[in-house]
């Protein structure tokens, strides 16, 4: 079992920046994907924003390419999210996920370990 712990959410004004933070226990992230996934209000489905996999490959979605950078400290077991030039269209609960294969499709059906989610509000 691998629990995950997200914080460095808050509130931010549009332009600004916020670094999110994915600790995890119970086994090492080395050889784990890791993505990080958001879910708007009143949004049903997670949108899949940025995914690490072990071997050091990366994937963005369009929308967050040249603003957020998904990161790994593997002696912390932290993966984090960089996220800059932030709009208010990015207000969401923000969710750190990790899987231990190797993960080719882009969405959140991929992963099996979830954080609780910590919340993202940009003020324009």
């Amino acid at each position: 079992q691998v629990q995950l712990v997200e914080s460095g959410g808050g509130v931010v004004q549009s332009g600004g920046s916020l670094r999110l933070s994915c600790v995890a226990s119970g086994h090492t992230l080395d050889d784990y994907a890791v993505g990080w996934f958001r879910q708007a209000p009143g949004k049903e489905r997670q949108e899949v924003l940025c995914i690490s996999n072990g071997d050091g490959s990366t994937y963005y979605t369009d929308s967050v390419k040249g603003r957020f950078i998904i990161s790994r400290d593997n002696a912390k077991n932290t993966a984090y999210l960089q996220m800059s030039s932030l709009e208010p269209e990015d207000t969401a609960i923000y969710y750190c996920a990790a899987d231990p294969g190797f993960v080719i499709v882009h969405q959140y059906t991929e992963f099996q370990y979830w954080g609780q989610g910590t919340p993202v509000t940009v003020s324009e």
